[in-house]
């Protein structure tokens, strides 16, 4: 699943005066040094390997790979969760789901999303001056959830693949539980349908162009801004827009990774022309690539989670294995980042919070607490250091959604329970518990094929440290001013511009 904008993660925002009909660019009286603008491009379900400055036989991301070589590289960056909606309101909130209450995907049908007590980085940022817009946040353009929920007439390619909506009466039928035919795929802009169903093969130039947009109007505007583009690339189906058509002898995958670098390279040309010297622009992931899809699905790179393809399914997303979570990451701020760095820093996404907040000269929330850090000190090239534990969610392959049971401690990650999301075979891997967690250093063993021996003097090293880390932060958890989201469905949510035609149709000139 992709990303669950308005109603979903920005349900919670929607009523707390984040979105507006219009765009207010007027100055508020804000004075003093200029804050900094902050940019940030999400790709959906985009494998660590899929970008060529991390893997090398990888042709299709120039425009990444140019970012790349003039700023940062980060070679060990993890998603906050292996799936979409919490991973994303992590991002938001720098919180991981079992504190904002976000530990698995909503639907169609949700009634909620991201809990109104929960505060976003949109938030934060406003109180601080700045004006935000999320493709928007004081302005929205996207569809609210992935654009494999709901049918379109151009329906792209899917693995299976499904059709395009119907265009008579009811008696069509739903082939299969995988394609959605009951409601079209909607475009918001702010709050209003502009587009159902919306037609894919053009969805990413508009993206380009609404971002270009709001960047030169911000810019303009004299307040710092924030923008937060979330992709509907690489996430299935797979729509090329012309003229980047497939090539011939070019599988569909590469073709839509290099019409998402094309898209990310507009985005950069105006940060460039606009507001080069005071832009920090960051990319990365939500989690890895959706190995059931096949050929139409990325590469996780050396990340095989090889121990888990020999019980069976895949490691990729859903999963824990690095597969799942281990995602490419640049950030790019002339003058600042320093140009052509790899960072080896352990860090994720739910440092962006932390670190937007900083860089505005804003302050955290009070009253709970947070799971990300403040990586300006690496983006700026003081410091290797990012963290020394993380933790990674259960997103669906094994274990209750959000539980914390798989521990990256340095270069050692350790596995209380383990699990393979359905593999593009369709089997599945069993779900397993390990009262003696398996232990992999990654260091050595980037490929997770072969834990340590229990009895070995690493193994028994490491396994206290493991096991008193994950008691804090349960505890710590359990102690927060936690919150609990809504994951109520009912029919009459579903979004729809006209509830008395098949499917939902309307266009908006």
């Amino acid at each position: 699943m992709g990303w669950l904008f308005l109603k979903v993660l920005l349900v919670g925002m929607t009523f707390s005066g984040l979105l507006y009909p219009l765009m207010d660019f007027s100055t508020n009286g804000k004075t003093g040094a200029p804050k900094p603008n902050i940019v940030i491009i999400l790709a959906d379900d985009m494998g660590w390997g899929d970008l060529g400055a991390n893997c090398a036989e990888t042709k299709d991301t120039t425009n990444l790979d140019k970012m790349a070589s003039e700023g940062m590289r980060f070679a060990d960056f993890h998603a906050a969760a292996s799936t979409c909606s919490p991973s994303r309101a992590s991002l938001l909130t720098g919180r991981l789901g079992l504190r904002n209450g976000v530990t698995h995907n909503f639907a169609v049908t949700s009634v909620g999303g991201l809990p109104l007590n929960e505060t976003t980085l949109a938030e934060v940022l406003r109180q601080a001056g700045y004006v935000t817009a999320m493709i928007g946040f004081d302005y929205f353009f996207g569809i609210p959830y992935s654009h494999d929920m709901g049918c379109t007439d151009t329906p792209g390619y899917n693995y299976p693949p499904c059709p395009a909506c119907p265009q008579s009466d009811g008696r069509w039928r739903n082939p299969g539980r995988d394609c959605y035919t009951d409601v079209a795929l909607p475009l918001y802009e702010n709050l209003n349908i502009v587009e159902q169903p919306v037609n894919l093969s053009g969805l990413a130039q508009k993206y380009a162009e609404k971002a270009v947009e709001f960047i030169g109007q911000a810019s303009t505007s004299g307040r710092p801004f924030l923008l937060y583009v979330g992709l509907a690339h690489m996430h299935v189906p797979l729509s090329v827009t012309p003229p980047l058509e497939k090539p011939r002898n070019q599988s569909l995958y590469h073709a839509s990774l290099r019409e998402m670098d094309n898209l990310v390279g507009q985005i950069k040309d105006k940060v460039d022309h606009m507001a080069k010297e005071n832009t920090l622009l960051w990319f990365t992931g939500d989690n890895g690539p959706w190995a059931q899809k096949c050929e139409l699905a990325g590469s996780t790179g050396p990340f095989f989670g090889l121990w888990q393809v020999h019980q069976g399914g895949s490691p990729a997303k859903q999963t824990t294995w690095e597969g799942g979570h281990r995602v490419p990451a640049l950030a790019y701020w002339p003058g600042r980042v320093p140009a052509n760095v790899t960072s080896t820093a352990l860090l994720s996404v739910l440092d962006i919070f932390p670190t937007a907040i900083a860089l505005a000269g804003a302050s955290l929330p009070p009253h709970r607490n947070f799971d990300g850090l403040d990586a300006s000190g690496v983006l700026f090239g003081r410091s290797q250091t990012g963290h020394r534990v993380l933790f990674h969610p259960n997103s669906g392959a094994a274990g209750e959604y959000g539980a914390l049971q798989t521990v990256r401690l340095d270069h050692h990650k350790a596995f209380y329970i383990t699990g393979g999301a359905n593999a593009c075979d369709g089997s599945t891997g069993p779900e397993q518990h390990h009262t003696f967690p398996l232990i992999f250093n990654l260091e050595d063993d980037a490929a997770e094929a072969v834990p340590l021996q229990r009895g070995s003097p690493e193994y028994q090293a490491v396994l206290p440290e493991v096991a008193r880390l994950l008691a804090e932060v349960l505890g710590d958890i359990a102690a927060d001013n936690s919150s609990r989201a809504d994951y109520t469905q009912d029919p009459s949510a579903t979004p729809c511009c006209d509830p008395y035609q098949i499917a939902c149709r309307c266009q908006t000139a």
